[in-house]
């Protein structure tokens, strides 16, 4: 084991996750984890059975004296975000994620850590191979790409199980108890360009927007964090007026969940304001840090003359459209709860700019808790893209899930917590999407909640876990198993 992790408590969990993050899984491309997980099933003499789409689900008997409790599906993902910083030497499909021990937290050096939802998996495959943990029939559900598509939750077949209480493995703050999430869509728009001659006397400069912290899309939207997208468009539309400057490329962000952390353009520029250009994006760095100096401190804005062998630029009329509708595009929290205080309720997040063959793909994703109001955000977004010439399509999205104030399970872990921890935990509803909504919404009757320990940075880089939170993690998840109420 890595010695990051080896000596890390519990030992059962850890073990398990040191395996998985051995083992490639990015999403839509999980075979490599779905074979390893056929292959603990064997190894650990467990019944299972492989969906079509590729969900793993194990089905694990009671242990000794609890043969008469009701039957729990464990559910977590097998999927992981894989994100990188620029600078750092990973190939996603082929190497291991490397554990970094910084104090209190566990780390992946320059990576993603893959703890969202490596550590619910690792944690249900725990519970089966302790042979001290007691609980009653199991059904454990590892399911296929939730982070880009919930594909795995959309294609499960609702008759592979028989349990109706379910505990997701997959939130991110210990202590708190979640029985509510968003549901969610995605907006896409393309934006057709031609290419044209650079002007005379023009000279190349690379433009780079860095330092960002990123985040999670849906739990982080309302922390104020910065949009590289967001940030190079408002540079370039300025640099548009002040300088005539010409677009040839612009690569910003990666993932749909994701709060962009960085974007890059290829630009022209007269050559005799370069000096004047150079001046230009000093000062927009530090009219960048000055608006977020609190929230995102670490922003960089550097531009240098390009090496780039290009000749062309696109069009002014698509350049005008592009940056207009990439300034205008909402990001962000556009309505709060009415009813739950300091609650995102709807939200938006400009996602990614990506330069194709013969158009400009801007990819946008909306939450929100109310479905008018999801549509309503896409619906936003359309007209902007649509007022620039854009061709606009959107996902079929997923619905959320509704709050069960009554219900039994969270009843059963709200007591459990308190006996072990003095103290009560927090009921919650969450504004990221969980696959508890799209489960609920095809298995009629299902009583869920959703929890698990401290995660921070997901799905960027920075993502790191609190090592003491899994423990109390683990140790919840050990004692609610213990109370499950007979059939």
């Amino acid at each position: 084991m890595n010695e990051a992790v080896s000596k890390l408590k519990p030992e059962g969990v850890w073990k398990e996750f040191q395996g998985i993050m051995g083992v490639p899984r990015p999403s839509k491309r999980e075979e490599k984890m779905v074979a390893y997980l056929e292959k603990w099933a064997k190894d650990h003499k467990v019944e299972y059975k492989k969906e079509p789409c590729g969900n793993i689900i194990m089905s694990v008997p009671a242990t000794t004296g609890m043969e008469d409790r009701q039957t729990v599906i464990l559910q977590a993902h097998m999927d992981m975000v894989c994100e990188k910083n620029s600078d750092k030497v990973h190939d996603f499909d082929k190497d291991p994620i490397e554990a970094v021990l910084k104090g209190e937290w566990l780390h992946a050096n320059g990576t993603t850590l893959g703890a969202d939802d490596g550590i619910g998996v690792a944690a249900a495959l725990a519970v089966i191979a302790d042979k001290n943990v007691k609980h009653g029939p199991l059904e454990c559900i590892f399911t296929v790409d939730e982070e880009t598509g919930l594909t795995g939750a959309q294609k499960l077949d609702p008759k592979d199980f028989t349990g109706r209480i379910l505990l997701n493995l997959d939130s991110e703050d210990e202590g708190e108890i979640f029985i509510g999430c968003a549901g969610g869509m995605d907006t896409a728009a393309k934006i057709f360009y031609k290419l044209e001659n650079v002007p005379e006397d023009y000279v190349p400069y690379d433009v780079k927007i860095g330092g960002l912290k990123g985040g999670h899309s849906g739990d982080d939207i309302n922390k104020n964090l910065a949009n590289a997208n967001k940030l190079l468009a408002r540079l370039l539309w300025q640099a548009t007026n002040e300088f005539d400057l010409r677009i040839y490329d612009i690569q910003g962000g990666n993932l749909r969940n994701a709060i962009a952390r960085e974007a890059t353009a290829v630009v022209f520029i007269p050559k005799d304001c370069a000096q004047k250009f150079e001046a230009f994006v000093n000062t927009m760095e530090k009219n960048f840090k000055n608006e977020y100096h609190v929230a995102d401190p670490g922003i960089t804005v550097k531009a240098a003359k390009s090496e780039t062998t290009a000749d062309v630029v696109i069009d002014e009329m698509t350049q005008f459209d592009l940056l207009n509708g990439i300034l205008t595009c909402p990001h962000g929290v556009i309505e709060w709860s009415q009813t739950i205080p300091n609650f995102v309720e709807t939200s938006t997040n400009l996602a990614s700019v990506k330069k194709k063959e013969g158009y400009f793909l801007v990819y946008t994703s909306q939450r929100s808790s109310i479905e008018s109001a999801k549509e309503y955000a896409a619906a936003m977004v359309e007209a902007c893209f649509n007022l620039a010439n854009a061709e606009v399509r959107h996902t079929d999205g997923y619905p959320g899930w509704t709050p069960n104030p009554d219900s039994e399970i969270c009843a059963i872990a709200e007591k459990a917590y308190k006996k072990r921890f003095g103290k009560d935990p927090k009921v919650k509803a969450i504004h990221a999407g969980l696959e508890c909504g799209l489960i609920g919404d095809k298995i009629a009757g299902m009583d869920m909640i959703s929890f698990g320990p401290t995660l921070r940075g997901v799905h960027s880089p920075d993502e790191r876990i609190e090592i003491a939170t899994v423990q109390k993690f683990w140790d919840l998840l050990c004692d609610i198993l213990l109370e499950i109420p007979k059939k």
